[in-house]
């Protein structure tokens, strides 16, 4: 009685006191959000479920359709927070994205990546037409189920302490794929979702503008964000820090959002730029706090969207979906390994360790409901199918080695030998040519290919950036006004657009000079031609490079065809363009290189996996016999401006530095995101042998092994 009578006078007792208006809603519903939030993931912690489950019950219990009482006063208060959740989520996401990495296991992201997607979302709109669902509520269910869940990957792999297996690896990769795709996906629902259709060239012009933006924001943001983060990093001020990136992790969402992209899209970018930051693990270890709050408030407003009636009412799809996903994508995601060329044990621990959907599916599910065109039911039983396939996740992952095991021992003896030489087959192949002169040659002019095309893209997305701001220039007043003679603002700023292409044509006309003299001389043969070959070969390889310099001249006006000024003043400006080119030839070619240059330290900085083997956590206690020892750090040491998690001291030698002395200030047990520099009083620790190791290795005298501890 006394219960029933508190909770009828809970919204009461929440209402009261002093009217601050939105503020105190706000602090009253967040309030609710943790603590429920609270008490309940620590349950699962207890039990060992994961958290991101007991968040989506706390939002169960909290939210409209549960409680006899209303707990959430604003539903729009959280939302918003539920949608910088979102933000906050996918740029963790993008901090865990490596190019590297992904180079490493391209061939099998890729291939299992695009099968799993391609037949997930055929076999999920296909069920959903079977259920009796409309057309657009089955395109988004195939669309729910063809992605499956970073997250959650990542901490049932951390939990199990797979995290460096061969197959983790694999499965990274695979994600990266996944996410990346899964941008294109939201972009090409929504346009489904608006028009109604998709035909060729709307997924042509889609995947087009989409993959410019991403190709201009990655390389603009891996030219210009880490040094800015190395400049930041030098206060070794924590606070400003993180305010940098922050501003740089919301500046760029609102970029994505202005140019008709989701919010989620501009997070997870800036997040993969700053993971190629040497500041990466020490900003992921800043942010993490604030991701986790956002993140919670997330989670828990998905929940808040279950309806139980729902849940209950669908739960023969809920089933279906549940056993689809995890059947789904472990065959997909184990053949597209196995065809790759891995062995048959790494593609089944891939495949199981996929077989779930996450908050790529929210999102999709989500983006549904915002545009009105996805009934209500979906995205409860996709929340259903999400925290089914989630706790099923670390099991299936652990009994994925006797799943192995017993195919071995009941399959023909024949068809595992198949297996094991097709796997043989494909790693050989893989290696095949390469000390071939003509292979050599090959690969210089895919390397050429690809050098033109990511420049050509980069100069259609200044030039589509001109014409964007040229037609938005009446709305700036600061600009001065300029006569309808000269074309006004938008000439001008479409002109700036095109200097700034400018060290990038003349690289790109360079290289496309470059490939045709190839051409030629592997074209046209001495046998053939005789005393005309050097004619010939000449004719060719000019021929060649005036049609694609004319080629790519001719693209750059069309797309500036909207905002060319009139004919004298673009004649003017030609004449312009071309007396700054004989001009500074030799500075834009300087501006490339450097730019070049740049942009591959920042890509070959080392990088691990795991901060625990770089020097990030306490000394290993069973150093009984360990020692002190101070060295002087000397000018030319390889170790001079590294930071202590690039050097991996401990890892290659064993030793630890646990001081820093440097110009009369000491640094007692830094991290790994502190630097060495020429002159630096370091203080080691570890055995004798460790610490000449360390020692040699500081100096550069020797290259160490990696000591047994």
């Amino acid at each position: 009685m006394f219960a029933a009578t508190l909770l009828q006078s809970l919204p009461s007792l929440l209402a009261a006191g002093p009217a601050h208006g939105g503020a105190v809603e706000l602090l009253q519903d967040l309030a609710i959000i943790m603590c429920v939030a609270g008490a309940v993931t620590l349950l699962f912690h207890r039990i060992k479920q994961p958290v991101v489950l007991g968040y989506i019950l706390a939002g169960l219990i909290i939210g409209p359709y549960t409680p006899p009482v209303k707990f959430i006063t604003n539903d729009a208060n959280t939302t918003a927070l539920g949608e910088i959740g979102v933000v906050f989520l996918m740029f963790s996401l993008g901090l865990h994205f490596s190019l590297r990495k992904l180079a490493e296991v391209g061939a099998t992201a890729f291939l299992a990546a695009s099968l799993e997607i391609v037949v997930m979302m055929g076999v999920g709109y296909f069920v959903g037409l079977s259920f009796g669902w409309s057309r657009m509520d089955s395109l988004f269910l195939g669309a729910i189920l063809a992605i499956s869940s970073t997250t959650i990957i990542i901490k049932a792999l951390g939990e199990l302490k797979l995290v460096k297996e061969r197959f983790a690896e694999l499965i990274f990769g695979i994600l990266i794929v996944e996410d990346v795709l899964a941008i294109a996906l939201l972009a090409l629902l929504s346009g489904v979702a608006l028009t109604g259709g998709l035909d060729a060239a709307q997924v042509a012009l889609t995947f087009g503008k989409l993959g410019i933006f991403l190709a201009v924001t990655l390389v603009v943001g891996l030219l210009g964000v880490p040094p800015l983060l190395r400049y930041v990093a030098k206060f070794k001020n924590d606070e400003v820090l993180l305010i940098t990136v922050l501003g740089l992790c919301f500046g760029v969402s609102l970029i994505a959002v202005k140019m008709e992209y989701s919010v989620a899209l501009g997070a997870f970018l800036i997040g993969a730029i700053i993971a190629e930051a040497r500041e990466a693990g020490r900003i992921e270890t800043l942010v993490a706090p604030i991701r986790d709050l956002f993140s919670a408030v997330f989670f828990v407003t998905v929940g808040m969207l279950i309806d139980p009636k729902l849940i209950a009412q669908h739960w023969f799809p809920i089933s279906v979906l549940t056993v689809l996903v995890i059947v789904g994508k472990v065959l997909t995601c184990g053949v597209g390994t196995f065809l790759a060329g891995n062995d048959t044990k790494t593609s089944v621990r891939v495949g199981m360790g996929l077989s779930q959907i996450g908050e790529f599916s929210f999102i999709i599910a989500q983006l549904g409901l915002t545009l009105n065109v996805t009934s209500e039911f979906l995205y409860p039983i996709a929340v259903a199918v999400s925290a089914i396939t989630t706790l099923t996740t670390p099991y299936l992952i652990k009994s994925s080695d006797p799943l192995v095991n017993w195919f071995d021992r009941i399959a023909p003896k024949w068809l595992v030998s198949t297996l094991n030489v097709y796997s043989q087959w494909v790693t050989q192949l893989g290696g095949k040519g390469k000390d071939d002169v003509g292979a050599q040659v090959r690969k210089l002019m895919r390397k050429w290919m690809l050098q033109i095309g990511l420049n050509v893209i980069l100069m259609t997305g200044l030039i589509i950036a001109g014409v964007w701001l040229g037609r938005r220039a009446d709305e700036w007043p600061w600009l001065p006004n300029l006569p309808d003679w000269s074309g006004g603002q938008q000439s001008v700023i479409w002109f700036g657009a095109v200097l700034l292409s400018l060290p990038l044509l003349i690289a790109t006309l360079r290289k496309m000079r470059a490939f045709a003299y190839v051409i030629a001389e592997t074209r046209v043969s001495k046998a053939a031609a005789k005393e005309q070959t050097h004619t010939i070969r000449a004719i060719i390889a000019n021929t060649l490079t005036i049609a694609g310099a004319a080629m790519l001249i001719l693209w750059l006006l069309l797309l500036s065809v909207t905002v060319l000024p009139p004919w004298p003043v673009l004649l003017f400006f030609t004449v312009l363009a071309v007396v700054l080119v004989a001009i500074q030839w030799k500075t834009m070619i300087r501006v490339y290189a450097n730019a070049q240059v740049a942009l591959r330290e920042t890509l070959s900085r080392p990088r691990t996996e795991q901060d625990a083997d770089l020097n990030a956590g306490p000394i290993n206690p069973i150093l009984r016999e360990a020692s002190l020892e101070t060295i002087t750090l000397p000018k030319g040491s390889p170790a001079a401006g590294l930071l202590i998690r690039e050097l991996q001291l401990r890892t290659k030698t064993g030793a630890s530095v646990v001081g820093i002395q440097r110009d009369g200030t000491s640094l007692v047990n830094p991290g790994p995101d502190d630097d060495l520099q020429p002159g630096d009083q370091v203080l080691l620790i570890g055995t004798r042998a460790h610490l000449d190791n360390a020692s040699q290795l500081l100096m550069g005298k020797v290259t160490t092994t990696t000591p047994s501890i």
